[in-house]
């Protein structure tokens, strides 16, 4: 029976990898404290951003099998 890694499932559910292999995370800073900060700033927090490419070598660890880019 072949061997086959689990992946990280607190990791697959934080992160969206693309169709390119690109991993897009939350903006840091959204949970709480967000009544004080100004409309741009907020608008800023929407969405998610790309991870920084310092990071894929350990995501690529934590989730085998999926398609992220180098």
């Amino acid at each position: 029976m072949p061997r086959h890694h689990k992946s990280n499932r607190s990791l697959a559910k934080r992160i969206k990898i693309t169709s390119t292999g690109k991993v897009l995370k939350r903006t840091p800073g959204q949970n709480h404290f967000n009544a004080k900060d100004s409309g741009s700033t907020g608008l800023h927090k929407h969405g998610q951003v790309t991870s920084p490419a310092e990071y894929t070598k350990s995501f690529q660890d934590l989730l085998p099998g999926e398609g992220i880019a180098s």
